[in-house]
């Protein structure tokens, strides 16, 4: 299995764990506990038990490879960590088994993992030739190559343009279905040159690696990404302790926008526009940290190149 990769770090680590001090640091004799949703290789994680002496971390992810390597990271850890495998929209469950009711923290950082990336027989990366395959819980549900070689041609469009916001869905559906005739789907190089060869030349010099909507957009389908977590943060969000903040790391439009309006429904006003005063009991019950989205540095995003396109928002809950 090897050791986890020391390249592999995390995205704005100073920024999360200062948005979460506050939360784990507050006075008071009870434990702090703090849930990452998202353990991945457990860089986030060990950043927090190190800074915070006195917290425990509840370790969530639906890839089973990933936990094994974060459990051989955190080892020194013992006892602090309670790892989980589930996916992060099943955290009331989690919750429960665990014994706990509320929590001060949860952090979601959101996307395919370095490691999943790096793992080439997984298939999430089009630079690499391998099975297309891109299940994040390995062995269950549907492939990659399923979706490719069995929708239909409106329905795989519909894929590509919606999760993968690809302006040339429509092209890149028909060519699939097309060549699926011949030969069915099985690994990536072919399908990336397909979609190279499906865009036109001019469209190819910008944007980045012409096929890296078309995986996106496979990937999110495959794992059914979007609607798990748009049950997962307002589950998050009921789980909060008053003081307890949520933190998320997003890396597209589709997800942020899942969190812009999320977090809006639950920090503004519910009454009439122009009251004078707002009745009690109706005040948000959360409040905005950064009013907007914060994005990585210029220089964070040099190092990291996954920091690039990451959109951090945050909420602390104030009322029960």
């Amino acid at each position: 299995m090897g050791t986890p990769d020391a390249r592999h770090v995390p995205v704005l680590l100073d920024r999360c764990l200062e948005l979460l001090e506050p939360a784990l640091t507050a006075p008071g004799e009870r434990r702090r506990v703090v849930v990452d949703a998202t353990l991945g290789l457990g860089g986030h994680t060990e950043a927090m038990l190190q800074r915070f002496p006195d917290v425990h971390v509840v370790g969530v992810d639906r890839d089973t490879e990933a936990l094994a390597r974060a459990q051989a990271r955190l080892e020194p850890f013992g006892d602090r960590v309670t790892y989980a495998h589930a996916v992060y929209d099943e955290l009331p469950d989690v919750l429960a088994d665990a014994g706990l009711r509320r929590v001060d923290g949860v952090l979601f950082d959101l996307g395919v993992s370095s490691m999943q990336l790096d793992l080439a027989d997984r298939g999430f990366a089009y630079a690499q030739d391998a099975p297309l395959d891109m299940r994040m819980t390995p062995g269950v549900g549907p492939t990659a190559a399923d979706v490719l070689n069995t929708y239909p041609a409106d329905r795989l469009a519909r894929v590509l343009r919606v999760h993968g916001e690809e302006k040339f869905a429509r092209r890149i559906a028909d060519a699939v279905v097309a060549a699926r005739e011949t030969e069915p789907f099985t690994r990536s190089a072919r399908l990336v040159e397909l979609v190279r060869d499906s865009i036109p030349a001019a469209a190819r010099r910008t944007g980045g690696h012409p096929a890296k909507r078309t995986f996106q957009a496979l990937r999110i389908e495959v794992n059914d990404e979007l609607a798990v977590y748009a049950r997962a943060l307002p589950a998050a969000l009921d789980a909060l302790a008053v003081g307890g903040r949520v933190v998320v790391l997003s890396y597209h439009s589709l997800e942020d926008r899942i969190t812009k309006r999320t977090l809006a429904d639950v920090t503004t006003l519910d009454v009439p526009h122009g009251l004078p005063v707002v009745p009690a009991g109706l005040e948000p019950r959360f409040r905005l940290l950064p009013r907007g989205a914060e994005q990585a540095s210029e220089a964070e995003a040099a190092d990291n190149p996954r920091a690039r396109s990451v959109r951090l928002r945050a909420v602390e809950r104030v009322a029960a």
